[in-house]
């Protein structure tokens, strides 16, 4: 029997006064807030033990980690409130260390509490602190088994609606036209208002590439209105005003401009009412008008929480996943952590992804990639431009972590020593995971490329990002020259990631940062805000690297020292 199994198991007399206990606040502390909000955690020992049991005021049910360090747990109170007091009724599996946090936006932390020494037991934490978000991030256990918490209790005062919120998030919308074809499909008002930054509204391509052209948001209840941001698609308005209405009938203006430049606008308003329009008057091009995001802000309204996001790690963090490859010569990927992807490849690529046969352990602590002049019969691949057939002539391997481990901001680096040759295009990359569990389409699940080398240019590295206002050749990215051969030596290819920046480096010298901010603000949307799981490939041909020719010499090998992951 496990040991979960059995610290589940509390005596009958001690499990009845448990059930039949309450937490009561100290006489100073405001009302509970805490209780059946959203919650967040960084594990779950099983489906049984989920955050939410946490936060459910049954002292019979309780949330539970897995058994490692670090874990966190995390409650949404709906919106900004005075935190006066915290409650932590701890099961035996109790923290030694943590520190207890609140922040206003589920990014930047304010500490409330920390302690080295947690006794366990119900531990009643006098604190101070504003936010709408409160914390719990447990870094030592006090036993062999993980976190485990039978009541995670917040208490004080909401603000007095005086806290700008976010209004829009999950409202309904209404516009002058909308469009779903192939080119947009379900690009209805909604996605404007689903803080989902890769999807969009845009005018009927039929009826809607007109002015005027508008959207709307009905908050739901009066809200006074301090703020509204924009984040446009390349049809945006240049002419437009920003209107409110108390019966979605007459409006009136809350801001207007003749000189709409597009990508983010964040614009100070000052209104009240129920309904919010941006009218358009003018379009930017030929196409009609599309917002990626229409956020309203403010106060009031019947706000629904939008949910947080992520965590931020701290850099450089600890090592939560790894690969050392330290495996015996021949043998093939670890299966636990990586899965082969076969067949054809994609961008014009000319090889064939084999099941493991080009990817195997040298013996040396590498895993080495190995692209291959050789046939597959009865594959299709574009015409290969020496021997002009249709049939795959060369095969490599390409390998994936989906399924396996994924993950959203941290630092990821991998040693790599790249093939190069000409046709070559050995490449180090993470991948939305909603590409497969939610069948996303590419670019809208988002592409992050630590490193891609095409052996045309024997002396260069890029990294680049990819999305649905910025992919492809339009990708934003950055090379970096070396100033000798790429494959001359390993090299340490990494970046770092949380939720406003990404910091991209060789060797531990930085050469590329994307601030959030300034990419929103003039090239599109950030799409990073969810899992990515992790891809190497040693490809062949392709868009980028262009065909092998008669000087490409084959075999050519990628060989891998390590993959690590911190947060």
């Amino acid at each position: 029997m496990s040991g979960s199994l059995q610290r589940g198991r509390l005596p009958l007399l001690v499990a009845a006064v448990l059930a039949a206990a309450t937490i009561t606040p100290a006489l100073a502390a405001g009302p509970l807030l805490s209780q059946n909000r959203p919650v967040t955690a960084s594990t779950s020992e099983n489906a049984v033990f989920v955050p939410a049991a946490a936060v459910d005021g049954d002292l019979g049910t309780r949330w539970s980690s897995a058994f490692g360090d670090p874990q966190w747990i995390q409650i949404d109170l709906g919106g900004s409130a005075r935190v006066d007091q915290v409650t932590l009724a701890w099961e035996t599996a109790h923290a030694r260390s943590f520190t207890l946090r609140i922040s206003a936006d589920g990014n930047t932390w304010q500490d409330l509490h920390s302690t080295t020494t947690g006794p366990g037991g119900t531990q009643t934490l006098p604190v101070t602190g504003t936010g709408r978000y409160v914390r719990l991030d447990l870094t030592a256990r006090a036993t062999q088994w993980g976190y485990s918490l039978w009541e995670f209790q917040v208490f004080g005062t909401r603000d007095g609606g005086n806290a700008e919120t976010l209004l829009s998030y999950g409202k309904a919308g209404a516009a002058s036209t909308s469009q779903d074809d192939a080119n947009c499909g379900q690009c209805l008002p909604a996605k404007a208002f689903d803080r989902d930054p890769a999807t969009r509204w845009a005018t009927s391509s039929t009826t809607g590439w007109v002015d005027p052209g508008w959207i709307s948001v009905d908050l739901g209840a009066p809200a006074t209105i301090s703020k509204v941001v924009l984040q446009w698609d390349p049809a945006f308005a240049t002419a437009y005003r920003l209107e409110v209405s108390d019966d979605n009938a007459n409006w009136r203006q809350l801001y207007q401009t003749t000189t709409g430049r597009g990508f983010k606008e964040t614009l100070t308003v000052s209104g009240t009412g129920r309904y919010v329009r941006m009218f358009g008057t003018a379009r930017s091009n030929g196409y009609g008008y599309s917002l990626w995001e229409f956020q309203v802000y403010g106060t009031g309204g019947n706000p629904t929480p939008a949910p947080p996001l992520p965590p931020n790690p701290s850099f450089p963090g600890r090592l939560v996943w790894a690969d050392e490859f330290n495996a015996p010569a021949g043998s093939g990927p670890d299966a636990a952590k990586w899965q082969p992807e076969t067949g054809p490849g994609v961008n014009n690529e000319l090889q064939y992804y084999t099941n493991n046969n080009n990817a195997r352990h040298d013996g040396n602590g590498n895993l080495v990639l190995q692209a291959r002049r050789e046939v597959t019969p009865g594959s299709a691949c574009p015409p290969d431009p020496i021997s002009g057939s249709t049939t795959c002539q060369y095969t490599s391997a390409r390998l994936n972590t989906h399924g396996k481990f994924s993950f959203t901001y941290g630092r990821v680096e991998a040693r790599i020593k790249v093939s190069t040759s000409q046709g070559l295009w050995p490449a180090f990359w993470l991948l939305g995971a909603d590409f497969f569990d939610k069948r996303t389409p590419w670019p809208n699940c988002g592409e992050i490329d630590v490193m891609e080398h095409v052996g045309r240019e024997p002396n260069r590295v890029y990294s680049t990002l990819h999305a649905p206002a910025y992919n492809g050749a339009g990708g934003f990215g950055q090379p970096l020259d070396l100033s000798n051969p790429a494959a001359a030596q390993f090299r340490t290819f990494a970046v770092e990631w949380d939720s406003s920046h990404m910091t991209f480096s060789v060797d531990g010298s930085t050469f590329f940062t994307v601030d959030r901010n300034q990419l929103e603000s003039t090239r599109g949307p950030w799409v990073y805000d969810h899992p990515f799981f992790i891809i190497i490939n040693n490809a062949v041909g392709g868009d980028f690297p262009g065909p092998p020719g008669p000087g490409t010499q084959l075999p050519q090998d990628m060989v891998l020292d390590y993959v690590r992951v911190f947060q």
